[in-house]
């Protein structure tokens, strides 16, 4: 099996980034007034990375692609949408202090880590790694013949040195029409726990439908689309596309065309 290799190297330490660094934690007020702030992240503006076997889109700053102005967004360090070629994939390496979270879209990812764990990973899947202390993973395409599309997402934990930790769970048949609760502090709800004071809510639409998610005060959502075509609070979404928003009550959701996409709400 060939295996590519990414130096997964950092602009600026992930621990020196705080909750509040970029661009859409900037506060907005009138007075006393807090205003309602919605901005979006284009998926042509995202940093691009194409390696012959890997072609990957970062929405924030990652390896060799660095903007001050999207380092990250409250405690959501990376998102990262990739598109990875047959039989080619991550070889073994290094995470610490990290709450890592893969999405497979479509294909099959095979996983190996340091503390034992071997998977196969397919559409809808999706897999937890608190990496702690330290642990060691490889990530590649498990298919001869069609690429795998993920997206692999970061979250800065609330504690550092934590027990390495692991954990999977399929939303492959996730019914449509309503949000799924993917990630939560407290694992409430059958939901996969982190480190960090965050929920990650996946959500598929049918054209037509509409959902809605209460954003309580001092707490800000990032939505990203992954396919379909997706109104949010106002703001038209395209796959790759983004928002970030914060003081606006509610996230509310109507599909323009048939839509999965990624909800966090974040401290």
């Amino acid at each position: 099996m060939r295996i590519g290799w990414l130096m997964l190297h950092y602009p600026q330490s992930p621990s020196r980034l705080g909750a509040n660094c970029n661009f859409a934690n900037l506060e907005f007020s009138r007075g006393n007034e807090r205003v309602p702030m919605i901005q979006l992240r284009k998926s042509n503006d995202r940093g691009h990375a194409e390696h012959g076997w890997l072609d990957s889109h970062h929405t924030f700053s990652f390896a060799d692609y660095y903007d001050p102005k999207h380092t990250n967004f409250r405690s959501l360090r990376v998102i990262n949408e990739d598109f990875v070629a047959p039989e080619m994939g991550f070889d073994m390496h290094p995470h610490r202090d990290m709450e890592i979270i893969t999405y497979v879209v479509s294909g099959a990812l095979r996983h190996r880590d340091s503390m034992g764990n071997t998977a196969v990973m397919r559409a809808g899947d999706v897999q937890r790694i608190s990496a702690g202390t330290g642990i060691m993973h490889s990530e590649t395409n498990d298919s001869p013949r069609e690429p795998v599309h993920l997206l692999q997402i970061w979250i800065m934990p609330d504690r550092k040195d934590a027990k390495p930790a692991y954990a999977e769970k399929s939303f492959a048949r996730a019914e449509p029409g309503r949000l799924h609760l993917v990630a939560s502090k407290s694992g409430r709800e059958g939901s996969i726990p982190i480190h960090q004071d965050a929920d990650l809510f996946l959500g598929k639409l049918k054209a037509g439908d509409k959902t809605s998610h209460a954003l309580a005060a001092g707490r800000h959502a990032w939505l990203q689309l992954i396919q379909g075509e997706l109104d949010a609070n106002g703001a038209r979404l395209a796959p790759g596309d983004a928002v970030a928003m914060s003081e606006i009550g509610a996230v509310t959701l109507s599909a323009i065309k048939p839509s999965d996409f990624l909800l966090f709400d974040l401290n």
